[in-house]
């Protein structure tokens, strides 16, 4: 009985263990994952970053050595820490941080030690490697900015943070992504795809060889060259200009959506953010917290647009039918409702009609206009709505779906955006400041440079974007169908004629450009800021957008100058000689370009943080600047025209 029971244990306890492996290996077995076998190391090899060209083929992007001190925390053996310090250069304090960070990652997996050796430093440290175990180098590429410009276009590269592990996969602590710009927006076509090499181990931790003959190894592929729409002269030029200015510059060729040159000034040369130094130069580049050189102005600045919206204000009216080209509207020096005033450039008595207003950007005819779109129905609650649909066709209002890193929505207003403000009566004198382009309308640079592409199109555009091609890929639909205005082609023509009187004999007379028809809009907006927790008026912006030349237009352009003093003293200047620049190659109006050079307004970015009152008097003496700087900015301009 006894032996009977005994064989009947053993049989149960032996179907219990079957039942049980077949429970592991067959019912909830895991497919065998290289990746996850202690057994065996994988070391990755990194392909080299693809280049990056403007549109005339210019390099503006490629790739230098670099060398990365690796290490593994499980297989490290006691080392003499002082002499391995002493080959980085660093202290023994850096050196435990660094290596604990190393454990808590992973104890097992690699992840960078030391990142961007230089070659003297890899070939001292490469001859005494031996001696460290855990530890090893690997070779990859830093990115080489060919040019100290673009700054704010290209972007730049840097270490992956957590965030970005948790995200994809594909990373690896120690990796570098795209960080901003360009680098940022294509960097799964810039980056490639690494190698991976998977290396037996044995019970000592060894290596002895291949697993499997590196059957399952790869090789990397490098990552695709780009050629962007930027053209490097220009944007060379356009940050020459706005040196010692704060502001942005955009340009777009209006047949095509290409951006030809994005300045965000003030900038920096993109190679501070390239190496070892890249943390400390970021740290002081994102703390400077006055002129915030990485703030792209182009497409986050966030603006009232001024005098150059009434251009839109004037679409409006004509799409609307309520005023004619040629209806006038008699101006007392400015518009006045209830107890405001908004005074204008007009003499009193002036009647202006639709080009006149344009020509002389009259607020007592926009002011009308803008009433009148409203109250068409006898309803400005319906009206508004009506005119912000009208405006957000132009591209206001929204993100414009472009590919580039950044961007802001700006802010189109509707009678859902006053509920609150005025729940139940609304009229149009409560939003009057929209006619003229202040108030609660706000766009960005590149918006203003796209709606100016629109009118220099006659009632289209395409989606503004910096990508030209990679390598045979064909750029998306979004970049290259055109998107239409609510506006008819035929009220684009007094609006045109209007802005081409602006340069002729108007607000932009004296920044006439010979041989080309330039139609423009020249903008001045009031700016406050909180000083001492008082809101405090500070130096008007400058604003200015044009396209040229009138019957053929190859670029649109949109100047915004902070504490700029009005539309043509700065931006006005900026803009006629970029877009003669573009269109002829060369410049003729020096004079312009000796007085951008020499003012500065850094004084003007000084008075908020100067502690003393002061007084906006717009007759002021600009600040010149000192003659060393004016030297290296005229070097600066000979080295570009004679490269």
């Amino acid at each position: 009985m006894r032996q009977f029971l005994l064989f009947i244990s053993i049989i149960f306890v032996g179907l219990l263990f079957l039942s049980r492996l077949f429970y592991l290996q067959i019912y909830t077995s895991n497919e065998y994952d290289l990746f996850d076998d202690n057994a065996i190391r994988k070391v990755y090899d990194y392909p080299k970053r693809g280049f990056i060209y403007d549109r005339n083929g210019v390099l503006l992007v490629a790739n230098q050595p670099s060398y990365d001190v690796m290490v593994i925390p499980r297989e490290v053996e006691p080392l003499d820490t002082l002499e391995f310090c002493s080959l980085l250069k660093i202290d023994k304090e850096q050196f435990i941080k660094t290596y604990n960070k190393a454990r808590r990652y992973s104890p097992r997996l690699a992840s960078v030690f030391l990142s961007h050796l230089s070659k003297e430093d890899y070939a001292a440290l490469q001859e005494k490697m031996r001696k460290f175990k855990g530890f090893y180098i690997q070779k990859r590429s830093l990115r080489h900015y060919q040019r100290s410009i673009g700054a704010n276009v290209l972007g730049d590269i840097g270490e992956v943070n957590t965030s970005d592990l948790k995200k994809d996969p594909y990373y690896k602590m120690g990796d570098l992504k795209g960080k901003q710009g360009v680098e940022a927006t294509y960097e799964k076509v810039l980056r490639g795809v690494k190698g991976i090499k998977f290396i037996q181990k044995d019970r000592f931790n060894r290596n002895i060889g291949a697993y499997k003959e590196g059957k399952f190894d790869t090789i990397p592929k490098q990552g695709k060259d780009i050629t962007i729409t930027i053209d490097s002269k220009l944007q060379a030029y356009g940050e020459l200009l706005m040196q010692n200015k704060r502001g942005g510059v955009i340009a777009i060729d209006p047949s095509s959506g290409e951006i030809l040159t994005m300045v965000a000034a003030p900038t920096y040369d993109p190679n501070l953010l390239v190496g070892r130094e890249r943390s400390k130069n970021f740290s002081n580049l994102i703390w400077d917290s006055i002129a915030k050189p990485l703030f792209n102005r182009s497409l986050k600045g966030v603006y009232e647009p001024g005098s150059p919206f009434k251009l839109m204000n004037a679409l409006i009216g004509l799409q609307e039918g309520v005023i004619t080209p040629n209806e006038t509207v008699t101006c007392y020096a400015g518009y006045k409702y209830g107890n405001r005033f908004m005074k204008c450039h007009c003499y009193i008595g002036k009647r202006n009609n639709l080009i006149s207003g344009i020509q002389e950007s009259c607020n007592a005819y926009f002011a009308t206009t803008y009433r009148k779109i409203l109250d068409k129905n006898g309803n400005a609650s319906t009206g508004i709505d009506t005119w912000s649909n009208h405006v957000k066709s132009f591209g206001l209002g929204n993100y414009l779906n472009n590919d580039l890193f950044v961007g802001e929505k700006g802010r189109i207003p509707n009678r859902a955006y006053y509920k609150h403000a005025y729940p139940k009566t609304f009229y149009s004198t409560y939003t009057i400041s929209n006619a003229i382009g202040q108030g609660e309308v706000a766009t960005t640079p590149i918006q203003l440079a796209n709606m100016v592409a629109a009118i220099a199109n006659r009632g289209y555009y395409y989606t503004p974007h910096i990508i030209k091609s990679i390598e045979d890929k064909i750029l998306p639909e979004e970049f290259t169908k055109a998107k239409y205005t609510t506006i008819d082609k035929t009220h684009f023509e007094p609006v045109i004629e209007g802005m081409l009187q602006v340069y002729k004999k108007g607000t932009a007379a004296s920044l006439q450009v010979k041989d080309i028809d330039i139609c423009g809009k020249t903008g001045t907006v009031e700016n406050f800021a909180i000083v001492d927790s008082l809101k405090t008026q500070l130096t008007d912006h400058s604003i200015f957008v044009a396209f040229a030349p009138k019957n053929d237009p190859k670029i649109a352009i949109a100047v915004f100058v902070e504490n700029g003093y009005w539309g043509s003293r700065f931006a006005g200047k900026i803009a006629s000689l970029i877009i003669e620049q573009h269109i002829k190659g060369d410049i003729t109006r020096k004079d312009l370009e000796e007085w951008i050079l020499k003012h500065s307004l850094e004084n003007e970015y000084a008075k908020p943080y100067s502690g003393e009152p002061f007084k906006i008097n717009k007759q002021t003496r600009l600040q010149l600047v000192d003659d060393s700087e004016y030297k290296r900015l005229k070097r600066r301009l000979k080295k570009l025209q004679n490269p």
